[in-house]
């Protein structure tokens, strides 16, 4: 009895899965950008990398995730004076290359006031 019992659990588990009641958890994910100045591009970039970083953990707190990953996102260089440059900074204010690597994606430019500017992207993904 007790075994007929099991294998009913068993049988009932396996449909849950195949049809789709018990699926596997999926990660979701959450596209996030920080901006920060510097007197150098090499600064400014780890600054802008640190941000992003920050408002990683923030965000799995806030999601009660147990996990987090990041991963490069390519973003625009985003701009503290928009009044100024409202689409973004001009094509000669870029600096290249960009920096890439598998967590960030990272734009540098002239800034308007400070010297250099970069802004980070990264694609958040937790559960």
């Amino acid at each position: 009895m007790l075994q007929i019992l099991r294998v009913g659990v068993a049988v009932l588990g396996v449909a849950a899965i195949v049809f789709g009641v018990i699926g596997p958890a999926e990660a979701a994910c959450q596209l996030i950008k920080a901006t920060h100045s510097a007197g150098s591009k090499a600064e400014a970039a780890r600054s802008s990398q640190a941000l992003v970083i920050k408002s990683a953990f923030e965000l799995k707190r806030a999601k009660r995730w147990s996990y987090i990953t990041l991963y490069a996102h390519r973003v625009k260089g985003d701009p503290f004076w928009k009044a100024v440059r409202p689409s973004g900074p001009p094509r000669d204010a870029v600096l290249r290359p960009d920096s890439v690597t598998s967590r960030f994606y990272t734009t540098c430019f002239t800034g308007v006031v400070v010297p250099y500017v970069c802004t980070t992207g990264s694609s958040a993904c937790g559960q």
